[in-house]
């Protein structure tokens, strides 16, 4: 029996301390990846992702657009280079990225595509510039007559051989119409990122949304004001600022993705080819895919945008201006394109970092100068009108951009993780949050070894006695 206990005793201690090393270990890799190439918060201040601390973005730099033509994310998680000769290729790979020599530089490629600007304009067509295969890819949608193709092919043709020109199905339209989560009287969008000038709230959405002016509303039925637009800029960009009525309430930096869950919102980065990025709507929910380019152009019926970044996201009507994010980062607010979420197709973004600098915005819930007031709008969401998004659980953290519904997403937790879903109590807690289940191992592991000890003192003090015990008799 007395063996059995000290045997028991042992492996309490033994698993005591192994718990002490193992939560301490979990503890330092929670500090260590606390998101150190995204935005951070140092003296009261946050700033976005920084491209030039890549060794890779610093080599094209140096090399300029004369000898590179632009970086994607290849298979392996690495940043590939396209370089125009040997020993720009030797620089890239010195500077850890991998390097593919192609045939026409950046400086050419964007001679081409301002070629394509210049010429007369045709709604329905779309180009962008394919870093992979060094390319020009244009698209011209089915609304584009065999004239205006038959021309825009001569334009082609003229620029050079790698201009590639393909027929795509549906149109590439601006995504205003259906239900949405805010109203006005002809629109219908969803919200993007909650922005402030350091003195007001306001919501960034799309500008093809509404001008300046347009009076926005919580329900269908006009009877909840939201704010309106205060700044606009359609077409030429594709942005637009809601200034929130009355005082905000609730949190300022998390994008509801439905299903009660939110992402929380750490700053802003422009994105990479290859990225795999999420986008949140009103109409289809949480959707992923990749970018594909950058900087493209359409040509909406409406007007021609330029500097849009490119993806296989899909999107439907009344998702326009909801936001795309990555890694807790916001990218962009979702612009147009042609397609469903059925069949699939290509979804056009407005990148917020150019929309933030113009409009003199930065993001809303960050530490340091213009953070505003600390909390956040409330969610345009109502509960009483069914097509609206609902709000989410008591334990939830409330996000202050309204979101999709629950139902017609893709992408659960396990999709988007290390996004920074942030859900019930924990989302509260900050850091704390990530070195919480190690600090729960490390004392766990401390109340079992001083139980053992415990145990071991009254097992010493029950020999004792039982021992003297019997020198009494």
């Amino acid at each position: 029996m007395r063996h059995a206990r000290r045997t028991l005793q042992r492996i309490v201690r033994l698993a005591a301390v192994g718990g002490l090393v193992c939560g301490s270990l979990m503890v330092s890799n929670a500090v260590a990846s606390e998101p150190s190439g995204g935005a951070e918060t140092r003296s009261g201040t946050t700033r976005a992702a920084d491209p030039g601390a890549d060794p890779a973005v610093r080599a094209m730099t140096r090399l300029g657009t004369s000898r590179t033509a632009g970086t994607w994310m290849g298979s392996a998680g690495r940043r590939v280079v396209a370089v125009t000769d040997t020993g720009a290729a030797a620089e890239v790979r010195r500077a850890g990225a991998e390097a593919k020599v192609v045939r026409y530089s950046m400086d050419r490629l964007s001679a081409a595509t301002e070629r394509l600007r210049a010429a007369p304009r045709v709604p329905g067509t779309a180009w962008a510039v394919d870093y992979r295969s060094n390319e020009i890819m244009m698209q011209a949608d089915s609304t584009v007559s065999a004239d205006d193709w038959g021309r825009m092919s001569e334009v082609a043709q003229g620029i050079g051989g790698f201009v590639t020109m393909e027929r795509t199905a549906g149109t590439f339209t601006t995504r205003v119409n259906g239900a949405a989560p805010i109203f006005a009287d002809t629109s219908r969008c969803s919200a993007g990122f909650n922005v402030t000038d350091g003195k007001d709230a306001y919501i960034l959405t799309a500008g093809h949304c509404g001008p300046v002016g347009t009076a926005w509303f919580g329900d269908r039925r006009g009877n909840r004001a939201l704010g309106s637009t205060t700044a606009s800029s359609f077409p030429g960009d594709d942005f637009s600022l809601v200034r929130y009525d009355g005082a905000p309430s609730g949190r300022l930096d998390v994008v509801e993705i439905g299903g009660g869950q939110g992402v929380r919102i750490t700053g802003a980065a422009d994105p990479v080819v290859g990225q795999q990025v999420f986008r949140s709507g009103s109409t289809t929910g949480l959707r992923t895919g990749q970018v594909t380019a950058l900087n493209a152009t359409v040509n909406y019926p409406e007007g021609t945008v330029t500097g849009l970044i490119q993806t296989t996201v899909c999107a439907e009507p009344g998702d326009s201006g909801g936001p795309l994010l990555a890694q807790g980062l916001a990218l962009g607010v979702t612009s147009g394109g042609n397609g469903d979420c059925t069949s699939g197709g290509v979804t056009y973004f407005q990148p917020v970092t150019e929309a933030m600098a113009t409009l003199g915005v930065s993001l809303a819930g960050q530490s340091g100068p213009g953070a505003g007031s600390g909390s956040a709008p409330q969610t345009p969401g109502n509960a009483e009108d069914p097509g609206d998004t609902a709000s989410p659980g008591p334990e939830t953290v409330a996000p202050a951009v309204p979101g999709p519904p629950a139902a017609g997403g893709t992408g659960g937790v396990g999709e988007i993780s290390g996004t920074g879903i942030v859900t019930g109590l924990a989302s509260g807690l900050g850091p704390l949050g990530a070195v919480g289940p190690g600090l729960a191992v490390v004392i766990t592991s401390l109340v079992l070894l001083i139980a053992s000890r415990w145990i071991q003192s009254a097992q010493g003090r029950r020999n004792y006695r039982d021992y003297y015990s019997q020198t009494w008799a």
